[in-house]
């Protein structure tokens, strides 16, 4: 079996001894006789259930590890808020529905979304709140944040909880665990971008799925698999949704299986039970190249360098949630993507932000306009008069914003 070698990881800095986590990668290696895929590397950097970066710390905000558009700004889950009372309204204000995050963070987008919607009581009294989260330590930092009143209750049911204001709350470590039967409403911000890809590199023989190997010099490396991998499904389904002329330019393509599977169980869930789902993210309308990245403390660094250090994602490939909710059911419409600047806009974003403005301090005011930036503008911010590192850099055209609904509840706003 000859493996072609691609690219060997430059260590910007060295561990003095394996850690727990590269002992694991390399013992998993080891145990197989050969090399693992990139999306099996990227699942155990993540979410090992010990060494996981996601799993034992909390990774978001200033002194974490990456900043999101809810540690930005209040405006931001302010907006989510509307978007999902104004979907509620149009599937005829029903009693009760399921409002589910994926992969909520700290909780800062839901506590943002329940304070701006506090005054509208039918929607508020409507809701059970369901968060999908893996972390142990982040499940903690989200009922701190929810402000959930039974945190110190010794005998209370760790997966469940009730807000100060009555709204129930429980946890699942998947969406196939919050019951079924309920009209839904999904939240998905920054979620897909972290669900493990496979790479594929064109070849002399075709396209060959890129892997992780351990090298002679007990480094990690990346080497091209002599064989079609299960993992080669998804490719072919991938290419059949492209254009011929889209693909011929490519030399890499990533595929995101979990990616494919999580959007058919929503589609499914809003076809039988009502609702829809907002999926924000940093992505492309098109196929996806070769986009995996690692971050620590804010900067890139190789995705092999000491692995479960820093957070790896990859962008999402939108048209491949609209072509995977679309093939499994009829029953569902998908709208969008359209850029966050765009999404947020039309919810009527700048007006939040004016009223804000009215009744704040100085202080107060150069946040807004810094945080409103990141959200909404593009590059650099034009106003911006401090410390060149700090400059707030917008977010509004990278991310994407796509709407996956039940039809009969007609076009969701603002995707008209």
């Amino acid at each position: 079996m000859s493996l072609l070698i691609v690219f060997v990881a430059e260590h910007s800095h060295e561990p003095s001894a394996d850690s727990e986590l590269v002992k694991h990668l390399k013992s998993v290696i080891k145990f197989r006789g050969g090399p693992i895929s990139v999306a099996e590397y990227m699942e155990e950097v993540l979410i090992n259930p010990k060494a996981g970066f996601y799993i034992n710390r909390d990774v978001f905000g200033a002194e974490g590890d990456f900043i999101t558009s809810p540690e930005v700004s209040q405006m931001f889950g302010e907006m989510i808020g509307v978007w999902a009372m104004c979907l509620w309204e149009q599937m005829g204000q029903p009693d009760r529905v399921n409002l589910v995050e994926l992969g909520p963070g700290r909780g800062t987008l839901m506590a943002d979304l329940l304070r701006g919607a506090s005054k509208f009581e039918k929607f508020t009294q409507s809701i059970n709140i369901h968060m999908v989260e893996v972390s142990p330590a982040l499940k903690k930092i989200q009922k701190m944040t929810l402000k959930c009143n039974n945190e110190d209750d010794a005998d209370a049911d760790e997966n469940t909880a009730t807000t100060l204001t009555g709204i129930p709350v429980s946890w699942h470590s998947t969406l196939e665990e919050v019951p079924t039967g309920l009209p839904t409403i999904i939240i998905a911000h920054e979620f897909f971008d972290a669900l493990p890809v496979h790479q594929f590199q064109k070849a002399s023989r075709g396209w060959c799925e890129k892997m992780i190997d351990v090298g002679e010099d007990s480094k990690f490396r990346v080497v091209l698999s002599p064989q079609p991998t299960p993992a080669t499904l998804y490719l072919l389904k991938r290419c059949k949704w492209a254009q011929t002329q889209e693909l011929s330019k490519l030399e890499h393509v990533e595929v995101c299986p979990k990616a494919i599977d999580l959007t058919q169980t929503i589609a499914k869930r809003i076809s039988s039970d009502g609702g829809g789902a907002l999926i924000i993210d940093y992505g492309l309308d098109s196929i996806v190249s070769d986009s995996l990245q690692a971050i620590r403390k804010h900067k890139f660094v190789n995705i092999l360098d000491d692995p479960g250090s820093a957070d790896l994602s990859a962008y999402v490939d939108f048209p491949a949630i609209k072509h995977s909710a679309e093939e499994v059911s009829e029953d569902v419409c998908v709208y969008g993507p359209i850029t966050q600047s765009q999404f947020l806009g039309n919810l009527g974003i700048n007006f939040r932000v004016e009223a804000l403005l009215q009744n704040c301090t100085d202080e107060q005011a150069e946040s807004l306009r810094t945080g409103y930036w990141r959200l909404v503008g593009d590059g650099e911010a034009p106003f911006w008069e401090g410390p060149d590192e700090q400059t707030p850099i917008g977010m509004g055209s990278r991310y994407l914003a796509m709407a996956i609904v039940n039809k009969k509840q007609g076009t969701p706003v603002p995707f008209h």
